[in-house]
């Protein structure tokens, strides 16, 4: 399993988010603020083996420091992201 760093990074408004999963497997993408609340889920079903990219559009939030989160199957893993506006 694999989450890949953001790009571009910083952003404004949009950026690509790949991850690689070798196995078939839930997945879930979620995006979270400083706060830890929920942004917005970018992927949450199943998903089968193989690499993934997803774009964030983040034209709706204001200028800070994000958070993505992947889990799939007992892979969970965390990256920061910022947006400049």
């Amino acid at each position: 399993f694999a989450l890949y760093q953001n790009y571009p990074n910083p952003f404004n408004p949009n950026t690509k988010i790949s991850f690689t999963i070798p196995t078939a497997s839930n997945v879930r993408l979620i995006v979270y603020n400083s706060l830890g609340q929920t942004v917005k889920v970018l992927e949450n079903g199943f998903k089968n083996a193989g690499n993934y990219s997803v774009n964030f559009n983040a034209s709706n939030l204001p200028s800070g420091i994000y958070f993505y989160k992947l889990e799939a199957g007992k892979f969970s893993q965390v990256k920061k992201m910022i947006v400049i506006k």
